[in-house]
């Protein structure tokens, strides 16, 4: 057990209407059976981190709290019979970070159902570079490639400069799909292009298209990370027996569709719900994204900051400013 009697957190407080976050020194508590105290080595910046960190009780009911969806670290404290101290594991999604204090802090304690152990061809500054964004993203491509092909055409992938986005360009085409990527980021055309896509649609320009029923068929597939109009265009516009998944609604969450795309094209939608993701399919999709999807590449467009520079960047990424990985670094 850690000898400290408190560590550093990034802490939201609920005073008088109003969300103030800072730097608290936190009590360890004792574990329960099946608990895990893991020694955090990295986080990484989620949207979800960032409507914590405002007091979208949504997400987040209750206050203080500290967000962060993701972590790697190494165990320090187990009470599990499937963990042991020194093991080097990841914890994403499930109720981290949301109404369990996550891993803005130098010390979580979880429960050993969320927990994953680092798979041996990977960092754990690689795992974070990855996190639930990466692994939404693998689970969009795992989902889409049991059904369609790199021969049956391209994909557009939605919110293209973001972390499922940018990651799902990556391993797709890692895999030999080509990628259309949709961004309202003209300035990131070329960060876009290096990421491997092969061609660039602006959002303004997807959002115009007809209001028909059935558009022009374009795409093998799509992953889309944002909902509303944008949803309805890639579906409308995806190939007959097509496949397209979808696990973001920032733009909206409403879809104005008829079933024609469905009915008369077989187009398959396919739900994406990374939270609560069964630990079997976790595995195996962390398993690809260490081995065969894994990018050499994968941190050089990675940003690393500090608990204390984390107010800036979730201001960013609320005002959709933030482009690619953001990594938290809990090593002193």
């Amino acid at each position: 057990m850690n000898k400290q009697s408190k560590y550093k957190a990034f802490r939201v407080e609920e005073k008088d209407g109003n969300y103030i976050s800072s730097i608290k020194e936190i009590p360890f508590t004792p574990l329960e059976k099946g608990e895990l105290l893991i020694k955090v080595h990295y986080s990484s910046l989620n949207y979800k981190d960032a409507l914590s960190s405002i007091g979208n009780k949504g997400v987040t009911r209750n206050y203080p709290h500290t967000p962060g969806v993701d972590a790697a670290g190494t165990i320090v404290s187990s009470e599990s019979n499937k963990f042991k101290v020194s093991d080097q594991v990841i914890v994403t999604s499930y109720d981290l970070g949301m109404n369990t204090d996550g891993g803005f802090a130098q010390y979580v304690k979880v429960p050993e159902d969320w927990v994953v152990k680092l798979p041996e061809n990977l960092t754990m500054k690689e795992a974070m570079t990855i996190g639930t964004a990466g692994l939404t993203a693998g689970m969009s491509v795992l989902r889409l490639s049991e059904i369609v092909k790199p021969e049956d055409g391209p994909i557009i992938v939605s919110g293209a400069t973001g972390g499922v986005g940018s990651l799902s360009i990556t391993i797709l085409k890692k895999l030999g799909y080509k990628t259309v990527a949709i961004t309202s980021k003209e300035t990131e055309i070329e960060f876009l292009k290096k990421l491997g896509a092969d061609e660039i649609v602006l959002r303004k320009d997807f959002e115009k298209m007809d209001k028909k029923p059935l558009l022009k068929s374009r795409f093998a597939g799509g992953i889309d990370t944002v909902g509303g109009v944008i949803l309805e265009n890639i579906i409308k516009s995806t190939h007959p027996m097509g496949v397209v998944t979808c696990c973001g609604n920032v733009a909206s969450p409403k879809l104005d569709l008829t079933v024609f795309p469905f009915i008369l094209r077989g187009v398959t939608l396919i739900g994406i719900d990374s939270q609560n993701y069964p630990m079997t399919y976790r595995e195996k999709v962390w398993n690809k994204l260490s081995k065969e999807w894994k990018n050499d590449q994968l941190t050089e467009a990675a940003d690393e900051i500090s608990l204390n520079e984390l107010n800036e960047k979730i201001a960013l990424i609320l005002k959709g400013k933030l482009k690619g990985r953001t990594l938290v670094t809990l090593e002193v």
